[in-house]
């Protein structure tokens, strides 16, 4: 039996996840072709306010790459617009003059930006935020350009203000009426979130209607209605989208505001059905993706021949997700109404709101704030029209019981967890038991539960912790950077980038940190992070260091110090020889030792006499103390010893110098070795380089401290520069990737050599693009650190106060 042929117009989203649904029903039934007028495949809308944020990058949001489409059999043709359908011929017409004919056609066009017809919309600088090529766009501006304006005060209008506000843009968002995102929040949550923007550096123009847009070919002023004139660079219109039904007009097919379908995602036109942003049901345009995908499931079973009662009867919406950080849910009919009544509660102190709409005895709508943890429990009672007339106000607000401590112990199996994606916590549940799950990840490739918006993840996480018992401690622990805040490492290191922040104080003030000070765990944590996440603006606070590292020197446990001058690869030469022996004689030093990093130690020298040690010795330091790239040990090399085949002090030399004073989440050593003898020791090292007969071999994650570890082979390359480059890529990904004092040997067995290799290695993009940001934090180091303690006198006295032992880790 042949095939039908089925061609897809739109591969976006709501299309491709419908497509997904027809070959889990029925992989063998049609012969696909997939046209989509971007150069992409097919890949999450909704997260590219987190590319332009720099938290992502393109090909992380990506859902279905090129393999998927291959591996299923799809014809994709990218960059190419179905201009018209041949209805009695079943053919379908493309810009590029192909011609391809369909049994079954399905619409999903999705929707076009609007923008507002103003005096000035066509100059450079105009843009709308909807695709990749707009965050792209928005990022070369960034470049050049300082002021931007943001004309929408919705959802998409803030995320791309805050996008630009890490982008380093001064940024006005002008909303036409008084209060934001006012189809997802009440006045009072509209309230609270502005003035956490503001906190965040947003300036917000309400009430402000936008006349004009003046410049002579780029834009250079934004003239609103009231007379005031704002300086812009760049503009960003986020009003709105409008349905894409340029295709089915040209065609003949009914439309309105989009295009008409009936319960069944049935358009006026036999064998064609349309479904997403460009559907119009019941007279309702949806935007939001949740209902998108009940579209999409309907629509799968339909045209796959299953069996189907009542179709498509609507969706509720609901909104769950973070803006600039905070999050936000809201559902149903939850404005004020002579018909309803409200539950509403707000912590001021902890910055949380709740407004629960009540008609009769069922919730029809609901405000959550700060505090979304709730929001699934709600729009399930919401959806099952659930008689609450038995509750307290309190029980409606808080599923809690005191029995069980949970949320999601709570839920029934048929209670949805991922709204966007319509995913059950039975669903879960029964993926977890019969795939053996034990990952927010692996749930997620299993079940698509958070693979959209991924609010939903902290749920998905309490579910595995609840499924898995005991289990569940040994694969997703939660660690806390200390005692002073209940966030992880990851969780601050995303707020720093989300909230833009800058300074440790700062940190702890927004967070929300127990201790106003902090400790001697996270404050050199959250310095680290701030010099990692802004390497050429952050300026280094030397009094959140450990102070060994304010010191530039170790100390020991009779209250001493030992000194460590730098010595490139373990070489050194008569004069520095001469200048170590001589501050040896003036300073009384009482034990001169070679360590094992091939370096010479200067142990039992006074605090007092350190600024002065360094002075006289005049030469780098060896940064023995410090969180950061320490030494590159190396064996003599081919150009001495029988058995080698490459230069390892060359290549030792050229490491060390790169990357020396550079800062890493926790001490990084290295070893060249020249032949795999490995008389550098290069196999238990945080990265080993040994020679080979004409090439290099990359070894990264060994240790040789307490917890022996043999490091793992990452590559084999033939040349010096590659071997610079990979180490750069490999270093700047554990710098971006590991938690503050994790070892690259603990990092590589948490995370994996696999997912290592295919970021550093075999994603060439992604380590270009990893090596840059190398050289930027390279760029931006301070060349002599510790000559500090020589020429500044204030800051020698701040180095040398409130010294306490015990903050060595």
């Amino acid at each position: 039996m042949s095939k039908r042929k089925l061609v897809f117009v739109g591969n976006g989203m709501a299309g491709i996840r419908c497509l997904e649904e027809i070959l889990k029903l029925n992989p063998d039934r049609f012969e696909i072709t997939v046209f989509g007028s971007e150069p992409h495949p097919n890949y999450n809308r909704i997260m590219l306010s987190s590319v332009l944020q720099g938290d992502t990058t393109v090909n992380d949001i990506v859902l279905n790459s090129y393999e998927w489409y291959e591996k299923n059999n799809i014809s994709l043709f990218t960059s190419e617009t179905v201009e018209n359908i041949d209805k009695k011929k079943q053919i379908v017409h493309t810009d590029k003059g192909r011609t391809v004919q369909y049994d079954d056609l399905i619409l999903a066009t999705g929707s076009h930006p609007f923008m507002l017809p103003l005096p000035g919309a066509d100059k450079e600088g105009v843009i709308a935020f909807r695709n990749i090529e707009d965050c792209e766009e928005m990022i070369h501006a960034s470049n050049k350009y300082k002021r931007a304006v943001v004309i929408g005060g919705g959802l998409l209008g803030l995320e791309a203000a805050r996008g630009l506000l890490n982008l380093g843009m001064e940024v006005d968002v002008v909303h036409i009426i008084d209060y934001l995102m006012e189809r997802q929040l009440d006045p009072t949550a509209s309230t609270l979130l502005k003035q956490e923007l503001e906190k965040q550096g947003m300036n917000f123009l309400m009430n402000h209607q936008t006349e004009a847009i003046l410049g002579e070919t780029r834009v250079e002023k934004v003239v609103f209605k009231n007379g005031k004139v704002v300086n812009a660079d760049l503009v960003v219109m986020a009003v709105g989208i409008k349905p894409n039904v340029d295709v089915a007009k040209a065609s003949g097919i009914e439309t309105n505001r989009g295009i008409i379908v009936n319960d069944y995602m049935e358009t006026s036109a036999p064998n064609i059905y349309a479904l997403g942003e460009c559907a119009e049901h019941r007279e309702m345009v949806y935007g939001l993706v949740a209902p998108l995908y009940e579209q999409g499931k309907v629509l799968a079973k339909k045209i796959c021949n299953q069996n189907l009662e009542n179709g498509y009867q609507g969706s509720v919406l609901s909104t769950k997700l973070k803006v600039s950080g905070v999050d936000v849910f809201s559902a149903g009919d939850f404005m004020d109404h002579p018909t309803n009544k409200a539950i509403r509660v707000q912590d001021e102190f902890k910055g949380v709101y709740k407004k629960i709409v009540v008609r009769g005895d069922k919730v029809v709508g609901a405000v959550l704030f700060g505090d979304t943890t709730e929001g699934s429990r709600l729009l399930n009672m919401i959806n099952n029209k659930e008689n609450i007339s038995n509750l307290s106000e309190v029980r409606i607000l808080d599923s809690q019981t005191e029995k069980s401590g949970s949320l999601v112990a709570e839920m029934a199996n048929s209670e949805i967890i991922c709204g966007c994606n319509g995913v059950s916590k039975g669903d879960i549940v029964t993926a977890i038991q019969n795939e053996g799950l034990t990952s927010i990840e692996e749930v997620k490739n299993c079940t698509n539960a958070s693979r959209s918006c991924g609010t939903c993840k902290g749920l998905v996480g309490d579910l595995l912790e609840h499924t898995l018992g005991n289990d569940f401690q040994h694969v997703n622990e939660k660690e806390t950077i200390c005692a002073c805040t209940d966030l992880s490492h990851d969780e601050v290191v995303e707020e720093i980038k989300a909230k833009g922040l800058t300074m440790t104080k700062e940190v702890m003030n927004v967070l929300g940190w127990k201790s106003d000070e902090g400790c001697s765990k996270c404050r050199p944590a959250i310095n680290y992070y701030l010099g990692m996440i802004h390497p050429t603006d952050y300026e280094d606070e030397r009094e959140s260091r450990f102070v060994n590292e304010r010191m530039h020197a170790n100390i020991q446990n009779d209250g001493t110090y030992s000194v460590v001058p730098r010595m490139y690869g373990g070489v050194t030469n008569a004069k520095d020889l001469r200048k170590i022996a001589d501050v040896a004689d003036k300073y009384e030093v009482p034990l001169v030792k070679l360590t094992g990093g091939q370096r010479i130690d200067l142990l039992g020298i006074k605090k007092d006499d350190l600024p002065n040690v360094w002075k006289d010795l005049d030469m780098p330091s060896g940064y023995a103390y410090g969180k950061a790239i320490r030494t590159v040990k190396t064996c003599v090399g081919e150009n001495f010893c029988r058995f080698g085949t490459q230069d390892a002090i060359g290549m030792g030399i050229a490491l060390e110098k790169k990357f020396e004073r550079l800062n890493t989440p926790h001490k990084v050593k290295m070893g060249v070795s020249a032949c795999p003898r490995n008389c550098a020791e290069s196999g238990i090292k945080d990265v080993g380089i040994v020679g080979v007969e004409g090439s290099w071999e990359v070894y990264v994650g060994g240790n040789g401290g307490t917890e022996l570890r043999k490091g793992d082979l990452l590559c084999k390359v033939e040349t010096m520069d590659e071997v610079l480059e990979t180490v750069a890529a490999y270093l700047q990904f554990y710098r971006e990737d590991a938690r503050y004092l994790e070892r690259t040997s603990h990092w590589i067995e948490r995370v994996g050599l696999d997912h290592i290799k295919s970021v550093v290695i075999e994603d060439s993009e992604m380590k270009s693009v990893l090596v840059d940001r190398m050289e930027i934090a390279l760029n931006a180091l301070p060349k002599d650190p510790w000559k500090e303690m020589i020429e500044n006198t204030s800051t020698k006295e701040n180095l040398f106060s409130n010294i306490d032992v015990t903050e060595v880790p």
